[in-house]
């Protein structure tokens, strides 16, 4: 299930509300950073700066005030409400995300289809049809772009601390995502000092 920064401005009110979240459902982690889902309580806070660090990541808004502005990205759900109907709402965007168009993921000249396990080089047109794990680290890679990650990192995120997976089983992963996808002129995964960092374009 999708991971979730919560903004609010009454640390009981949040609390509450994450542990309700949780209640239904349990594999929903409170992020701080990289998160699937957004959701904002705090009627002071502006959708607008977490818009820009996060493009693609839907929003819910949580507000006193009625709005008509519903799309796959930015959700309201006017106060009081229903817990029920955000848990629906959690749900629902959760799964535009990952199995829509909006759930593709655009870097560099290539676009990753999660729910189609593929990436198409748009340079060309030539499309690769990739593991779930290897869309996997795509992913958590797209999530944390802006640094490189550990071996350590992936094995907690991509694996869940599978005791069977060794830094040598994430080395063949990547290796192995690299042969699908990269050419010469173009690189898919950065590399430094045994960290990865997903080739967005931007260095």
């Amino acid at each position: 299930m999708a991971d979730i920064l919560l903004i609010g401005n009454n640390d009981d009110l949040d609390i509450d509300l994450q542990n309700q979240i949780k209640r239904f459902i349990p594999q929903t982690l409170f992020v701080s950073q990289s998160p699937d889902l957004i959701i904002i309580s705090d009627e002071k806070e502006s959708d607008d700066q977490w818009r820009q660090k996060y493009p693609v990541t839907p929003i819910i808004r949580l507000s006193t005030q009625k709005s008509n502005l519903n799309n796959n990205l930015n959700i309201y759900l006017q106060k009081p409400f229903k817990l029920a109907e955000l848990i629906d709402i959690i749900q629902a965007a959760n799964n535009k995300l990952n199995h829509s168009a909006d759930g593709y993921i655009r870097f560099n000249q290539y676009e990753l289809r999660p729910n189609l396990r593929e990436i198409e080089d748009l340079t060309n047109g030539i499309c690769v049809k990739l593991t779930e794990k290897e869309v996997s680290i795509l992913q958590y890679l797209y999530k944390n772009a802006d640094q490189y990650v550990s071996k350590t990192d992936l094995q907690k995120n991509v694996w869940q601390y599978n005791e069977d997976v060794t830094t040598h089983t994430i080395e063949t992963h990547i290796y192995r995502l690299r042969q699908k996808v990269e050419t010469q002129q173009k690189h898919l995964i950065l590399t430094d000092n045994g960290r990865y960092k997903l080739n967005t374009g931007e260095e």
